[in-house]
């Protein structure tokens, strides 16, 4: 499918609803907030400020809204008050997300709005975002999925069409392990040093992933640290700040997720990164189910299994076997 047309889906979705997305300022909510903002009957943006964002977070949200010409709501909630947030558990993402879209939705239905939705896109089904069942348990509603965009799609639309967006938006606790408490200290810390790389290099996207005193920089563009013999500098002004070793992940920053179906005479075999809760995932797929056990759910031309491995059988075209694969994915509940 053309990406225009899986841009006209999500329109069609959109037109003359009364829509509420909780907004980022990054790329997929600014792709529902732009569009709605053009076909909706109203627009509802609503931000989350827990106080663990990048530097200029909110702010940005606030621009993009009314540079859009739509309502914008702003909610503090202070989630260093979060006691199980701060314990860092796996299922940190998940309290995260409960607490946001619970908010959001309240905020949404007091003020009559009856279209929910996140910017939930395809390419976030086969990355570890245990926080994706906070927005099925909100009944939240995903036009990106339903239009089956990428990642790279849905920035090839943004670019093409001059439509600034936000490539930084993740939660600074995502650069602390998991098990690992968090503080407001560390988080500090993180926001200085990665605030210091972006403004002493041509880098657009930078996490630095806190291991006690020892640092890992990623970045999206490994060049203007390495090419421009600025990795010296950012060493020492990252050790001053209590890192005793300080790496670069030479790998960078991937920003344009795409899925990939490495298929072979007619078959695929693609490895989630996370566990399928079979039980839940078969409640999805039950008028689907040909065969079952325990382990796996097989449908029409796909084997789910509880490792998170996906098998594809008998495609005649590899569009056809991608197609598949993404209709089944929304179908797919993981474990934490």
């Amino acid at each position: 499918m053309r990406l225009n047309d899986k841009i006209n889906i999500v329109i069609d979705i959109l037109k003359d609803r009364n829509v509420a997305i909780g907004f980022s300022g990054g790329s997929d909510s600014t792709l529902i907030v732009y569009l709605a903002s053009q076909i909706a009957k109203n627009t509802l943006a609503i931000t989350i400020d827990n106080h663990l964002m990048p530097t200029g977070f909110v702010e940005h949200t606030r621009k993009m809204a009314e540079s859009f010409g739509i309502e914008h709501e702003v909610i503090d909630i202070d989630f260093y008050r979060d006691a199980d947030f701060l314990e860092n558990t796996s299922k940190r993402c998940h309290t995260c997300r409960s607490l946001m879209y619970s908010t959001i939705k309240k905020l949404a239905i007091d003020r009559g709005f009856d279209y929910i939705c996140d910017g939930n896109n395809i390419s976030d089904l086969v990355d570890d975002r245990p926080g994706i069942l906070v927005t099925y348990e909100n009944d939240f509603k995903t036009p990106l999925i339903k239009a089956k965009l990428t990642s790279r799609e849905i920035h090839e639309y943004l670019d093409k069409n001059n439509i600034p967006y936000s490539k930084s938006t993740t939660c600074l606790a995502t650069r602390i392990p998991t098990n690992t408490p968090i503080t407001q200290e560390k988080i500090e810390k993180i926001s200085y040093c990665e605030d210091y790389i972006l403004s002493n290099t041509g880098c657009e996207i930078v996490k630095v992933r806190d291991h006690g005193i020892f640092s890992l920089c990623e970045v999206d563009n490994v060049d203007e640290i390495i090419g421009e013999n600025k990795y010296k500098q950012i060493n020492d002004e990252l050790k001053n700040k209590g890192y005793e070793k300080i790496a670069l992940n030479l790998s960078g920053i991937k920003n344009n997720e795409d899925i990939i179906l490495g298929l072979n005479e007619g078959d695929f075999s693609y490895k989630l990164p996370f566990t399928i809760n079979i039980e839940d995932t078969e409640k999805q797929l039950e008028n689907e189910i040909i065969f079952k056990t325990d382990e796996k759910i097989e449908v029409k031309n796909i084997e789910i299994f509880d490792s998170g491995l996906i098998e594809g059988k008998h495609f005649n075209s590899y569009e056809n076997a991608l197609e598949r694969f993404m209709e089944i994915l929304p179908n797919l509940r993981r474990n934490i």
